[in-house]
C-alpha cells in the first residue's frame, strides 16, 4: 500500500456487470517467466459475482468465493488446525512454556481475533487465554472468561466476578508452574504489543510469588504465529488475490471508465463497492491515480501520479486491499487509456512494464530462507543497479493484516533499510506483497518519465517465490 491523498467525495454510480465464475492462477519461479495453470477451487456455496470484462490477457477470471454463512465453518476448521499443529511447534521453537493473551472488550489484543472461533466480534467483558505447553509437547488451550468460548478451548473458569476471574488465572499459572511465560509486549512489533498497562498490572497482582521474573516478551511467537500460512489457508488466500486482480480488470475497462467524464475517485469507489459486495472488507480506501505527458515525473521521483478526470493517453494506477477468511490482500496494477486512432499501448510503456516484471524477477531471485529483510533488499538493489533499472523496493508480509509482521524488505521512504522488521529472517510458508516501482522514460511524452507501480501477492515455500494468482505482465487497456 502506497501513501495516498485524502479521497474526494463519492462520484457517480458505476454499473455492475453480470455473474460468472472461475479462476486462473500462475506461478513464477525464481528468475523465470510466469506460467499459467487452472485450479479447481471446488467451494461449496457460491457468492454470485460479476463477469470479468475484456482486459489484460494475464488477468484471472473472478474466483468463486464462499457465501458469508459458509465461511464460519472453514475459518474454525483452519483455526483448529493452526492451534493443534502449528502452535505447539512454534511454542517449542520460541522456547515458551506458557503464552498469555489477555484482552478486554473494545481493547482487544491485535492477535486476539486470530485465536478465537467465529463468529466473534469482541472479547466479551474480559477474556483471558492461556496456552500451556506440556512435557509431551502438546499445548493445553484454556479460556478464563465470563462466556466460555467452546470449540478449541477448555473452560478453566466461568462466572461474573472480575476479581475471581483474575484469581482463577493466577491459580491456573500456579498449578502448571511454567518456566517461561510469554506476554504480548514489544518495543518494535505493534502486533506483539497488545497487553495494555492496566491488564499487565492485574496480571502482576495475581502471579504466584517469584513468577514475575519468568515473564518474557512473546514477540517472536506472535510474529511466527501471524506470518505462517498453512496449505489450507493458501488456497483461500490465493482466491482473495485473484478476486482483487479481477476487480482491477473490471475497473480499468470501458465498463467503468468513459474517457473525458470518469474521475479517478469514481473508479476508486467502484473498486471499494465491488470488494465489499463480495464480503471482502477493505483495510484501506482504494487509491486510483493517473500519469500523463507533461507531468513532472523523473528518474528520481519518489511517487508520480495525480487525481482528476481520466483522459485519453493517461496511464492509470490503482492500489487496493481487501480481506477474505481473515487473510488480507494488497495489489497494485497499471492501465492505459488509448488515444484516438491508437490500437495498442505505446512501445515505451510496454517496455516500462517489462522492466517492472524484471524487477520482480530480481527480487524473487533473492528470496532465500534465512536471509534477513535487509539482506534481500540490498541484494536486490545490487541486481537492479547492475541491469541499469531505476527501481525502488518496499515489500512487506501479508496475512491476518495487510501490513503484516515478518521481514520488512525496504520501505518507500527508507530504501537504505534498517527499519523495524528488516532484521527478521525469511521463513518458509509465508506470504508477501511484492511491492515496488520502476521508472522509465517515455519518448512519446517528450521524455517525461512514467512510474510503473506494481504489487502482487506472493508465497515463499522455502525454495521459490510464486504468485498464486498470477502477476500483471500486460497493460489493462481502456479503448
Amino acid at each position: 500500500m502506497l501513501p495516498r491523498p485524502a479521497p474526494a467525495p463519492h462520484g457517480p454510480e458505476v454499473p455492475t456487470p453480470a455473474p460468472a465464475e472461475g479462476m486462473l492462477s500462475a506461478n513464477v519461479r525464481r528468475g523465470n517467466h510466469d506460467t499459467m495453470h487452472r485450479h479447481p477451487w471446488g467451494l461449496a456455496l457460491l457468492l454470485f459475482l460479476p463477469a470479468p470484462v475484456l482486459a489484460a490477457p494475464d488477468s484471472p477470471p473472478m474466483p468463486t468465493l464462499l457465501a458469508p454463512e459458509a465461511r464460519i465453518a472453514v475459518e474454525n476448521q483452519i483455526l483448529e488446525e493452526r492451534l493443534g499443529s502449528l502452535l505447539p511447534r512454534l511454542m517449542a521453537e520460541t522456547d515458551l512454556d506458557m503464552w498469555l493473551v489477555l484482552s478486554r472488550e473494545y481493547a482487544e489484543d491485535p492477535v486476539y481475533f486470530t485465536l478465537v472461533p467465529q463468529p466473534s466480534f469482541a472479547a466479551r467483558r474480559t477474556t483471558l487465554l492461556a496456552f500451556h505447553r506440556r512435557a509431551d509437547g502438546t499445548v493445553e488451550r484454556l479460556a478464563v472468561n465470563r462466556y466460555p468460548l467452546g470449540g478449541p478451548y477448555e473452560s478453566a473458569w466461568a462466572g461474573g466476578d472480575l476479581d475471581e476471574q483474575w484469581q482463577a488465572l493466577g491459580q491456573l499459572i500456579a498449578d502448571r508452574d511454567p518456566g517461561r511465560i510469554g506476554i504480548n509486549v514489544s518495543r518494535d512489533w505493534a502486533i506483539a504489543d497488545g497487553l495494555s498497562h492496566a491488564l499487565h498490572q492485574r496480571l502482576l497482582a495475581v502471579l504466584p510469588d517469584g513468577h514475575e521474573s519468568r515473564l518474557v516478551s512473546a514477540q517472536d511467537l506472535v510474529v511466527r504465529w501471524t506470518e505462517t500460512r498453512l496449505a489450507s489457508e493458501r488456497t483461500h488466500h490465493a482466491a482473495a488475490m485473484a478476486a482483487a486482480r479481477a476487480i482491477i480488470a473490471e475497473a480499468f475497462s470501458n465498463q467503468v471508465i468513459e474517457p473525458g467524464k470518469t474521475h479517478t475517485d469514481d473508479v476508486a469507489w467502484y473498486i471499494r463497492k465491488r470488494l465489499e459486495s463480495l464480503g471482502m472488507p477493505v483495510w484501506f480506501h482504494p487509491d486510483v491515480n493517473r500519469q500523463r505527458a507533461g507531468d513532472d515525473c523523473t528518474r528520481d521521483s519518489v511517487f508520480c501520479g495525480s487525481t482528476g478526470i481520466i483522459e485519453r493517453g493517461d496511464v492509470l494506477h490503482t492500489d487496493i486491499g481487501g480481506c477474505y477468511l481473515k487473510l488480507c490482500t494488497d495489489t497494485q496494477e497499471m492501465g492505459y487509456v488509448l488515444r484516438e486512432g491508437e490500437t495498442e499501448v505505446p512501445r515505451s510503456l510496454r517496455k516500462a512494464l517489462a522492466a517492472g516484471n524484471r524487477w520482480q524477477d530480481l527480487l524473487a531471485a533473492n528470496f532465500v530462507a534465512g536471509r534477513s529483510g535487509d539482506h534481500i533488499l540490498h541484494a536486490t538493489h545490487a541486481a537492479v543497479e547492475k541491469e541499469g533499472l531505476a527501481a525502488s523496493t518496499y515489500t512487506h508480509p501479508l496475512g491476518f493484516f495487510g501490513h503484516a509482521a515478518g521481514p520488512t524488505i525496504g520501505m518507500w521512504d527508507a530504501q537504505q533499510g534498517g527499519t523495524p522488521g528488516s532484521e527478521w529472517a525469511l521463513h518458509p510458508s509465508t506470504a508477501y506483497a511484492i511491492e515496488g516501482n520502476v521508472r522509465s522514460p517515455v519518448p512519446e511524452w517528450d521524455d517525461t518519465w512514467v512510474q510503473v507501480k506494481l504489487e502482487q501477492g506472493g508465497y515463499f515455500d522455502g525454495e521459490t517465490l510464486e504468485f498464486p494468482a498470477g502477476r500483471q505482465t500486460r497493460w489493462h487497456v481502456v479503448r
